[in-house]
């Protein structure tokens, strides 16, 4: 007799793949693409391909699959905060409700873990009292050194949801940053052609980015960003690429000089200001205060 499954409201419309690695066993695509077609699941009794979008309710009849075994894969440790970094969370937090939360993200903690960032918010807010009964969905993201608004969904029903306002760009994102140089008055719009290599293979991307200018000073300027399109590093790249880089930024500089200001401003300068979308024909609109280096740099140099 086959195991029979019934797909809860969090997978809806979740790839079968996806549902099947999560809530079966996590195999690897290569053996889940087999095991279907030699029809060891079926889906309301029918064949299905793996990108079948699986619905709330399908009945997923596995039949003897014992022989395929999980590939040996590293064990990969998760993070376990103290409870006083755990409890330091609620200082951050804009926004808590049965579906999401909004926290103003600390810059220098990454928003998961990765192959060169061991701590990370995720594994926090696993441990904390707003994941108490669910676990944590990351729906978009930070770098490691940007501060600011960061949302994290509670359910995968609202992570889809989430997931699908970023694409159709119905999620809109304000940042501020400071950058070396006097950028000019005229610049209005950043439009690039970035360039990135995934697998030795060179992939270019537009990136479109308005830009308003909120203070300038005999050195520095100080921006407001909306990015449009949202590709990795974007504001970073953008900002370089007109001779103006954050000041901080470790990655994209014009020359590596270590002056008084370099040496007084080691992070990233670049905050996610705010964040406004709407769901269910409610507007939410939310704002995160950056924080006192971010100030100090502005009253001690606009």
């Amino acid at each position: 007799m086959p195991q029979k499954v019934t797909v809860k409201k969090d997978y809806h419309n979740s790839r079968f793949d996806r549902w099947f690695k999560a809530n079966i066993i996590n195999l690897p695509q290569s053996l889940i693409e087999k095991i279907l077609r030699i029809n060891k699941v079926k889906v309301n009794r029918k064949k299905v391909k793996s990108s079948y979008r699986v619905q709330s309710g399908d009945i997923i009849e596995v039949y003897d699959i014992s022989k395929f075994k999980v590939s040996d894969r590293p064990k990969v440790s998760k993070y376990k905060p103290s409870r006083k970094e755990v409890d330091i969370y609620d200082d951050y937090i804009l926004e808590n409700n049965d579906n999401f939360i909004v926290i103003n993200k600390p810059r220098g903690i990454a928003v998961q873990a990765g192959t060169k960032s061991f701590r990370n918010i995720i594994d926090v807010l696993k441990e904390s009292k707003y994941f108490e009964n669910t676990k944590p969905y990351i729906v978009h993201r930070l770098d490691k050194e940007t501060s600011g608004v960061l949302i994290v969904a509670k359910t995968r029903e609202y992570a889809q949801l989430f997931t699908s306002l970023f694409r159709i760009r119905k999620i809109h994102k304000t940042y501020i940053a400071l950058t070396h140089g006097r950028i000019s008055k005229d610049i209005k719009t950043l439009r690039d052609d970035l360039v990135i290599f995934e697998n030795g293979k060179k992939i270019v991307q537009k990136a479109i980015s308005h830009l308003r200018l909120l203070k300038l000073s005999s050195d520095f300027s100080y921006v407001e960003l909306n990015p449009i399109t949202g590709r990795k590093h974007q504001l970073r790249k953008q900002l370089y690429n007109i001779g103006s880089p954050i000041i901080g930024d470790d990655k994209y500089f014009i020359n590596r000089r270590v002056d008084k200001i370099e040496l007084k401003n080691k992070n990233l300068l670049l905050h996610a200001y705010k964040i406004k979308f709407m769901i269910n024909n409610i507007q939410y609109n939310f704002k995160a205060k950056y924080d006192i280096e971010f100030e100090d740099f502005i009253k001690k140099n606009f």
